[in-house]
């Protein structure tokens, strides 16, 4: 039996993505195959396509960080069983009909929310609860300044953020992003096209400024996140949106007693992403489930059209994520 997948055949911009035909997973030891309703789109896929982001060894060649579907499938040591309905964060192999997973990076599929939009939660809330939470320690009272409100991290970051009881402070740009950032949770929205960041977030704050800051935009905005970060601030940097080198003022950071922490998802061992899940069923699946957090989804665009769903997101144009339907 054949699945169809979306590849990567000649890495760079529009025509790289194509569809092909590749043998079906069969799982292994603890894996499952799920079936896949939907696919989250990352901007580690677009990084992917152009060749800058290789998938880590082992992993199908094929772009696909996140899916969510039904068990089809199980190994001899699955704990997953045919006809679990799921969401799996992937170490690559989501563009397509079916996917092949360990157990240990499985999720249930959160009750009330449609399987397909399911696809777009298990990236980014793990993303934010091991950046958030298990390095930055955001506690409730906190100020959180979150950059890229509008985006797929960001407005998952919003929400848990607020639900953990924390103050949130959003970039976005244009006063409509604004507005749905502002609808999602967050207490102030600074139009990054506008005004200036640092301003708005000391204005906040009373002048004491972020105790922590999530950035996407990497280089471009490092001294700036320094300057709006807190004394004992914390700045963790997810993204390198533009650029990835930047001077930084060391007395600024040691005056401040501040820390910058910079980590990915996808290179993490196996292990450290298990437990991320298994922290993301304890936490943030409960939020999910009372509605405190809901997936944002932009549009669902079939697997054969995911150059148009690249070329979309690179547009600037999608508030949350892109899910592309086999």
């Amino acid at each position: 039996m054949c699945m169809r997948i979306l590849d990567v055949v000649r890495p760079g911009q529009h025509g790289a993505l194509t569809v092909r035909e590749v043998p079906d997973p069969v799982p292994r030891g603890d894996e499952v195959v799920v079936a896949v309703a939907g696919a989250g789109v990352n901007r580690a896929d677009l990084h992917q396509r152009r060749g800058l982001y290789p998938p880590p060894p082992g992993a199908p060649a094929w772009p696909g960080l996140e899916v969510a579907g039904m068990v089809v499938a199980a190994g001899p040591d699955a704990t997953w069983s045919p006809g679990d309905r799921v969401t799996a964060l992937l170490e690559g192999g989501g563009y397509a009909e079916r996917v092949a997973v360990p157990s240990s990076l499985v999720l249930p599929a959160p009750d009330g929310v449609p399987l397909v939009d399911a696809a777009a939660l298990p990236e980014a809330a793990c993303t934010v609860w091991a950046t958030l939470v298990l390095s930055a320690r955001l506690a409730p009272g906190e100020t959180v300044l979150v950059h890229g409100g509008s985006g797929g991290i960001g407005t998952t970051a919003i929400q848990v953020a607020r639900a953990l009881g924390a103050r949130v402070v959003a970039t976005a740009g244009g006063p409509e992003r604004a507005a749905r950032c502002a609808a999602l949770g967050a207490d102030v929205v600074v139009d990054h096209r506008e005004d200036d960041f640092v301003g708005a977030v000391k204005a906040a704050t009373g002048g004491r400024g972020a105790d922590v800051v999530l950035d996407v935009v990497g280089a471009a905005y490092l001294a700036r996140n320094v300057a709006a970060l807190a004394t004992d601030g914390r700045l963790e940097v997810i993204g390198l949106q533009k650029g990835r080198r930047a001077e930084l003022d060391l007395g600024a950071l040691m005056t401040k007693r501040a820390s910058v922490h910079a980590a990915t998802l996808r290179a993490r061992p196996r292990a450290e992403k298990a437990r991320i899940v298994a922290e993301v069923a304890a936490h943030v699946w409960p939020m999910v489930a009372d509605g405190r957090v809901r997936p944002v989804v932009h549009d669902r665009i079939p697997l054969v059209e995911g150059a148009r769903a690249h070329d979309l997101l690179e547009s600037g144009a999608v508030f949350g994520k892109l899910v592309l339907v086999p």
